[in-house]
């Protein structure tokens, strides 16, 4: 049934996965039913909660979906017995204090799918924080979230869509765990574009802080690198890379370091180290906009609210090198891959080992 109680097709289906989230969940339904302009329906794909978060969803009046556990398969089974015209996808400690915020975003969407039908939305996001701690570093991941840039987009800014692009994209890849947001924005990215919606969503910091700000975002950092290289045997020997959020607790990084030097010494072989090192500074060089941006978002005070003047120049740069030239780029890309390399196993995992502590029992 819409949210409103009336017989009006529904416009909207939010879409929420979720294992053991009772305790954030209710926020988060109490927040859609206060939603006003909008008929909408709201699916929450379980994967299996042992806690009382299916009690709590029906309770609230959405509709629960027992589906295979994995973040992906969660809502392609939910999408499939969705009924609106429009998906929205969240995750399960997002808020909406906007009461018309999807009203808004509603009708940002249906404007430019006028002109393009392969268009897909996300929002700006706010972390919701218990104290002032490393303020930088969330104004930073708050601003590049209004971004459309490749990996900005993560799956706690929401994903929403018409309900055939989404069937044409072939839903979620169900083949991690993790990491489906990305590779739907990949795809979206590859055959239509993406669209900033109007006001802004707030999410939880809580695995930025049960965790470590830093720790958790470099963790990230490499979660996207080996991705992005094609390195998936990473994934397989490290399958505590991704933790659900009640396994949680102050994050060790030293075991994933020394995961890296394992595979490049024992598993890798020197042809296939070189190629990796390769792909990486291919990767750093695509990411250099970063540091620019974040030089943007550190002179904010003096520059105002939405100049970028340094990103603005990286782009400009850019624009003016050959794209595609092997030649020059090859030992560029050599010594950033080289580089990164460097700082990460000869910076980053000694620190990480020294402040970690060198217990036996914390492989990933």
């Amino acid at each position: 049934m819409p949210a409103n109680g009336s017989a009006d097709p529904i416009e909207l289906s939010v879409i929420v996965p979720t294992l053991d989230e009772a305790e954030v969940l209710p926020g988060l339904l109490a927040d859609l039913h206060g939603q006003q302009g909008v008929r909408l329906e709201v699916l929450v794909a379980d994967g299996g909660s042992t806690d009382a978060t299916a009690a709590v969803a029906a309770a609230a009046g959405a509709r629960v979906i027992a589906a295979p556990r994995g973040r992906g398969a969660q809502m392609n089974a939910a999408a499939r017995l969705a009924q609106g015209s429009m998906l929205l996808f969240l995750h399960a400690d997002s808020r909406l204090p906007d009461p018309h915020l999807l009203a808004g975003a509603l009708r940002a969407l249906q404007g430019a799918s006028r002109t393009d039908a392969n268009v897909a939305g996300h929002f700006p996001l706010c972390f919701d924080r218990r104290d002032d701690r490393n303020r930088l570093g969330y104004r930073y991941l708050e601003e590049k979230s209004t971004l459309n840039r490749e990996q900005t987009i993560n799956g706690d800014q929401g994903l929403l869509l018409v309900a055939p692009f989404f069937a044409r994209l072939g839903g979620f890849d169900e083949g991690l765990p993790f990491l489906e947001d990305q590779r739907i924005a990949a795809r979206i990215r590859s055959c239509g574009r993406w669209l900033t919606l109007p006001g802004r969503l707030h999410t939880s910091a809580r695995r930025f802080e049960t965790e470590g700000f830093h720790r958790r975002y470099l963790l990230m950092g490499l979660i996207m690198v080996m991705h992005s290289l094609g390195r998936e045997e990473f994934f397989a020997r490290a399958p505590q890379v991704y933790r659900v959020q009640r396994q949680t607790g102050r994050l060790l990084l030293s075991p994933y370091f020394r995961l890296l030097r394992s595979l490049a010494r024992h598993h890798w072989g020197l042809r296939t180290t070189g190629t990796t090192l390769l792909r990486l500074g291919v990767y750093l060089r695509a990411n250099l906009w970063q540091l620019f941006f974040f030089g943007d978002v550190l002179l904010r005070p003096l520059l105002g609210p939405g100049r970028s003047p340094l990103l603005g120049l990286h782009d400009r740069l850019r624009a003016r090198l050959p794209a595609r030239d092997r030649v020059v780029w090859l030992p560029v890309d050599a010594l950033l891959g080289l580089g990164g390399a460097l700082f990460v196993l000869g910076v980053l995992a000694p620190w990480f080992r020294l402040v970690d502590g060198r217990a036996d029992g914390d492989q990933p």
